[in-house]
């Protein structure tokens, strides 16, 4: 039987804060998981946690969904986040990236700007692969149960994309297996937890 703690966001910012900077001079936080498991949830809680902090700003976090050039880049992505956020960050510049509209089925004009600050988050399926692991401070794996992230992601997104998301969903398994991510990470959460705890204050981490 799976082992459950609960522990304080606070102090996990803490833990980032005093860890090493990898990324540059930036701490980079991965929060990875599949589909509906609470990675979004998450990692505004653990900002919030920084925000939280005496002298601490809450640092921005990156959702992956915004990069991707639709339904079909779901891993392929990485290059443009690569180019418009981790590569200048890492060289101590403010990265900027435009968000992918999925009604207009296109990238919109404006820029968000990354700034590069202590901390950064990274929040998506495949946002702790393998291949940024020596660059990341810490990462956290997020989970739930299957029929529990197929419920949330349809009550968010509409039954229209259940087709869309079944293949998605094969595709995450098929890369979590490749890349060995839940094995790799630092941090496996629950998020669909029922121990008793503060959801805001605090996380239940498996172990």
């Amino acid at each position: 039987m799976t082992e459950a703690v609960v522990e304080a966001y606070a102090g996990l910012a803490e833990r980032v804060l005093a860890g090493p900077a990898r990324l540059g001079r930036t701490r980079l936080v991965a929060v990875d998981g599949p589909s509906g498991a609470g990675k979004s949830v998450f990692a505004a809680r653990l900002a919030d946690a920084f925000a939280a902090l005496p002298g601490s700003d809450r640092p921005p976090v990156v959702r992956t969904d915004d990069l991707l050039d639709g339904w079909d880049d779901q891993l392929t992505f990485w290059p443009r986040l690569e180019r418009w956020v981790l590569g200048p960050v890492r060289a101590g510049r403010s990265g900027a990236y435009r968000t992918y509209s999925w009604e207009r089925r296109r990238f919109l004009d404006r820029e968000v700007s990354v700034p590069a600050g202590p901390v950064l988050v990274v929040e998506g399926v495949s946002a702790a692969r393998a291949a940024v692991r020596p660059e990341l401070t810490l990462s956290v794996f997020v989970t739930a149960p299957a029929e529990l992230r197929l419920s949330r992601a349809l009550a968010r997104d509409g039954a229209a994309i259940l087709p869309e998301l079944r293949r998605w969903h094969a595709g995450e398994r098929a890369h979590f297996a490749a890349d060995g991510t839940e094995a790799g990470v630092d941090l496996v959460v629950d998020g669909a937890a029922a121990l008793a705890h503060d959801p805001d204050r605090y996380y239940v981490r498996r172990r």
